[in-house]
Protein backbone atom coordinates (compact mmCIF):
# COMPACT_ATOMS: atom_id res chain seq x y z
CA UNK A 1 0.00 0.00 0.00
CA UNK A 2 1.42 3.23 -0.56
CA UNK A 3 2.12 6.01 1.24
CA UNK A 4 -0.11 9.53 0.21
CA UNK A 5 1.01 12.81 2.07
CA UNK A 6 -1.73 15.07 2.38
CA UNK A 7 -2.07 18.04 0.71
CA UNK A 8 -0.81 21.12 2.65
CA UNK A 9 -0.94 24.65 1.19
CA UNK A 10 -0.48 28.25 3.52
CA UNK A 11 -2.35 31.01 3.18
CA UNK A 12 -0.79 34.42 4.83
CA UNK A 13 -2.54 37.40 5.26
CA UNK A 14 -1.09 41.00 5.81
CA UNK A 15 -1.83 44.17 7.62
CA UNK A 16 -1.04 46.60 9.92
CA UNK A 17 -1.66 47.26 13.82
CA UNK A 18 -3.20 50.40 13.24
CA UNK A 19 -6.35 48.13 11.35
CA UNK A 20 -7.46 46.52 14.51
CA UNK A 21 -9.97 47.85 16.84
CA UNK A 22 -10.97 48.34 20.28
CA UNK A 23 -8.41 47.75 23.53
CA UNK A 24 -6.75 45.43 25.75
CA UNK A 25 -8.15 41.87 25.71
CA UNK A 26 -10.92 42.94 22.89
CA UNK A 27 -8.28 44.24 20.53
CA UNK A 28 -8.95 42.40 17.31
CA UNK A 29 -8.27 42.70 13.38
CA UNK A 30 -10.88 42.14 11.10
CA UNK A 31 -10.13 39.19 7.92
CA UNK A 32 -11.35 42.25 5.95
CA UNK A 33 -8.11 44.73 6.93
CA UNK A 34 -6.11 42.29 5.38
CA UNK A 35 -4.28 41.13 2.06
CA UNK A 36 -3.61 38.11 0.25
CA UNK A 37 -0.63 36.77 -0.91
CA UNK A 38 -1.88 38.32 -4.18
CA UNK A 39 -1.89 41.56 -2.79
CA UNK A 40 -6.22 41.50 -3.05
CA UNK A 41 -8.29 42.81 -0.32
CA UNK A 42 -8.97 39.38 1.79
CA UNK A 43 -12.84 38.54 2.32
CA UNK A 44 -12.11 36.19 5.36
CA UNK A 45 -9.69 33.75 7.24
CA UNK A 46 -9.94 29.78 6.40
CA UNK A 47 -12.78 27.85 8.51
CA UNK A 48 -10.66 25.09 9.34
CA UNK A 49 -7.13 25.47 9.03
CA UNK A 50 -4.68 22.58 10.47
CA UNK A 51 -2.78 25.14 12.52
CA UNK A 52 -2.06 29.11 12.36
CA UNK A 53 0.85 31.39 12.78
CA UNK A 54 1.23 35.26 14.00
CA UNK A 55 3.81 37.10 13.07
CA UNK A 56 4.31 40.98 14.26
CA UNK A 57 6.82 43.05 12.66
CA UNK A 58 8.44 39.58 11.59
CA UNK A 59 8.76 38.17 15.13
CA UNK A 60 6.58 34.39 15.11
CA UNK A 61 4.25 34.62 18.24
CA UNK A 62 3.67 31.82 20.84
CA UNK A 63 0.37 30.11 20.60
CA UNK A 64 -0.82 31.75 23.18
CA UNK A 65 -1.22 35.51 22.06
CA UNK A 66 -4.09 35.24 19.32
CA UNK A 67 -7.06 33.36 18.25
CA UNK A 68 -8.87 33.49 15.39
CA UNK A 69 -12.49 33.12 13.66
CA UNK A 70 -13.18 33.39 10.08
CA UNK A 71 -14.45 36.99 10.32
CA UNK A 72 -11.15 38.37 12.90
CA UNK A 73 -7.86 37.57 14.87
CA UNK A 74 -8.17 38.70 18.27
CA UNK A 75 -4.46 39.91 19.71
CA UNK A 76 -5.08 40.82 23.69
CA UNK A 77 -2.94 44.24 24.38
CA UNK A 78 -2.22 44.81 20.04
CA UNK A 79 -3.63 48.06 20.84
CA UNK A 80 -0.35 48.90 22.28
CA UNK A 81 1.70 48.13 19.13
CA UNK A 82 2.82 50.90 16.95
CA UNK A 83 -0.07 51.70 14.12
CA UNK A 84 2.65 50.93 11.46
CA UNK A 85 3.69 48.03 13.01
CA UNK A 86 3.13 44.98 10.31
CA UNK A 87 1.10 41.64 11.24
CA UNK A 88 0.90 38.79 9.40
CA UNK A 89 -1.39 36.03 9.64
CA UNK A 90 -0.32 32.52 8.20
CA UNK A 91 -2.91 29.65 8.05
CA UNK A 92 -1.91 25.93 7.04
CA UNK A 93 -4.66 24.50 5.56
CA UNK A 94 -4.89 20.71 4.30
Amino acid sequence: MPIVKPFMNSLRFSTTAGAGTGTGAAYNILATAFTTDAGAAATAFPASPAYYNLYINGQIQTGDTSATTTTAITIPDGDTLAAATPIVVEFVVN
